[in-house]
């Protein structure tokens, strides 16, 4: 009985990865599409980045502000200085916390809105609609939104990192009593690979984001108590995929030089 368990946990598991390899494959496929249907991008570009902002804003300054404090007061009791707290800030955004914190957050605002639109969508047979009228849903649904999250996610990203900066300035300057010269002569001190390394993990988050999402708004079924599901699922698992994937990018990109 366990082991019929665990086979069918994994038959679901394979039949899965060959679905969202097929739909990537479709996505692509698609994609020259998407300059007859520039009206319906840009929209999908203004859900998802500039509706996006305000949450990315209030969740880069206080990262930012946060780092600045903590870093200024762990290294005052070890140098009885606040030291190096723009290159911890400046470095800590652009690698990690500036990609990562946008992704999830996007993960849970943007791919919990995009499931549920598709998953409603194909419960209410609006799906099945698309090919009656010759247009395939991949096409209609799914490449719009790709380009917007691969547009628009490295976007915030950098947006973040700027305001993480920024929120990082107040708390060293007016907190920490931090000269300005000194924390943004460290700002401007790291390298440009480090924001480059940054913004490719942005670009696979946002992969990993749209592709799950829509993935699981094809897929769904059994009214709302379905979209519900699918739209739970979307989010934690666009949330793990990310973190998880973070090490594996920061692995590769250190072993190619790029931050």
């Amino acid at each position: 009985m366990v082991f019929r368990i665990y086979t069918q946990r994994v038959l679901d598991l394979a039949s899965a990865v060959g679905g969202v390899a097929v739909l990537v494959r479709k996505t692509f496929r698609w994609l020259p599409s998407a300059r007859s249907d520039g009206k319906n991008v840009f929209n999908q570009m203004m859900e998802v980045g500039v509706q996006s902002f305000p949450v990315t804003s209030l969740t880069a300054l206080f990262t930012g502000m946060v780092l600045a404090l903590q870093t200024g007061f762990s290294f005052r009791r070890v140098f009885n200085e606040p030291l190096y707290v723009g290159t911890v800030v400046g470095l800590s955004l652009l690698k990690e916390l500036g990609p990562v914190l946008t992704g999830v957050v996007v993960a849970g605002r943007v791919g919990a809105r995009i499931a549920a639109e598709i998953g409603t969508m194909n419960v209410t047979e609006q799906v099945d609609a698309l090919h009656t009228l010759g247009t395939h849903p991949v096409r209609y649904l799914v490449v719009p939104r790709f380009l917007a999250c691969l547009l628009m996610v490295p976007l915030l990203t950098v947006y973040a990192d700027v305001i993480g900066v920024v929120g990082g300035y107040l708390v060293a300057h007016f907190r920490l009593n931090v000269p300005s010269s000194i924390y943004w002569d460290e700002i401007r001190a790291i390298q440009i690979e480090d924001a480059f390394h940054g913004l490719i993990k942005s670009v696979a988050y946002a992969l990993i984001i749209v592709i799950t999402a829509c993935y699981k708004g094809l897929q769904t079924s059994g009214g709302a108590e379905g979209v519900g599901r699918s739209t739970t699922s979307a989010v934690v698992i666009s949330m793990v995929c990310i973190l998880v994937s973070d090490y594996f990018l920061s692995a590769i990109l250190v072993s190619l030089g790029i931050g």
